[in-house]
């Protein structure tokens, strides 16, 4: 397959994304002059903007690769959930697998920026699981919704939605019907994700996940470091992204490192969401392990070279696929 019959191949995929989906809120402003109320600046609001974030980034990207993307979680029954939904239908994107809470609140990250600095963050969430009726009811949903999914992605920000009992579940599901799994974990439910087909922790996530260190300048110990994450969760591979190292990828009996490509970088925030939705995208066709990895590291650059949270433009990122990977 071409790179270019590689990209047609991704409009007919159905990717369902599982995981902690918020609302990036940002708020513009300049200043002018410190507050007489206390020793802070006065922003002077000039324009303020809602985003998709969290697992939504994720979403974002996957509808950016022309690939079809519905996204699975639980959020407040509340004014932000409310607008997380309205941001959805506005993006032309599946509010099918969405569950208003009684008993939650939205995640909010708000972020207050003067010029080009931030001022502040502040954030709006819980990190609590969700109760045993919202696991069930989710857990139903995704099944019913994954019937015709090419791949399941589990976007993981330690919200509370993914627990240990629905990660199990869904991925035995999965499994018993033939669908990849590909996942972005975190922390707490790092070890739960047994039996997963792709799992793509970074470098600090891979270490802290197996309480392990080990040199990265020593190609062995990373490769020792990886066959161990393998072996304790019985994945079938295992992705890692190193940062300005690049990216390594034991899967299907191949393992490689890609060295990151050099480039102008002005903000990485969201490179993590870019990289997992072209893997995913790349596991559900079935292409060989240089290709997700090679795409994946290309599109993790890219998305690099824009300030803020941006989804992978599909037309810039084949035609980088063909200049680098094209053989």
């Amino acid at each position: 397959m071409t790179i270019s019959e590689i990209f047609n191949q991704f409009n007919q995929l159905k990717v369902l994304i599982v995981g902690d989906v918020m609302l990036d809120s940002y708020t513009w402003g300049k200043v002018e002059r410190i507050s007489p109320e206390a020793p802070v600046p006065v922003v002077n609001v000039l324009k303020r903007e809602v985003r998709l974030g969290g697992a939504g980034n994720v979403v974002m990207n996957v509808q950016s690769l022309g690939a079809e993307a519905i996204i699975c979680s639980v959020v407040g029954n509340d004014t932000y959930g409310n607008d997380l939904i309205k941001l959805l239908q506005e993006q032309g994107l599946s509010t099918e697998g969405i569950i208003q809470s009684e008993t939650r609140i939205t995640t909010v990250k708000e972020r207050i920026i003067a010029g080009s600095q931030q001022i502040v963050r502040i954030d709006t969430e819980t990190d609590a699981l969700i109760n045993e009726s919202e696991n069930q009811l989710l857990s139903q949903k995704i099944k019913e919704l994954a019937k015709e999914a090419n791949v399941i992605i589990f976007e993981d920000y330690d919200k509370g939605v993914l627990s240990k009992s629905l990660i199990a579940d869904i991925i035995d599901f999965a499994n018993t019907n033939n669908i990849p799994t590909v996942v972005d974990p975190k922390k707490r439910n790092f070890l739960h994700y047994q039996q997963a087909t792709l799992f793509k922790p970074n470098l600090k996530e891979l270490r802290e996940g197996l309480d392990i260190s080990f040199d990265l300048k020593k190609s062995e110990e990373l490769e020792n470091a990886v066959s161990q994450l393998k072996n304790v969760l019985q994945l079938k591979g295992a992705f890692i992204t190193l940062s300005e190292r690049g990216v390594y990828i034991d899967f299907n009996n191949e393992k490689k490192h890609f060295p990151a490509h050099v480039r102008k970088i002005a903000d990485v925030s969201g490179a993590g969401d870019t990289v997992i939705s072209i893997a995913a995208c790349c596991v559900a066709l079935g292409l060989s392990p240089e290709l997700v990895a090679g795409l994946s590291n290309l599109g993790g650059g890219l998305v690099c070279e824009s300030l803020g949270v941006v989804p992978i433009d599909k037309a810039l990122l084949e035609k980088e696929a063909i200049l680098h990977l094209e053989k």
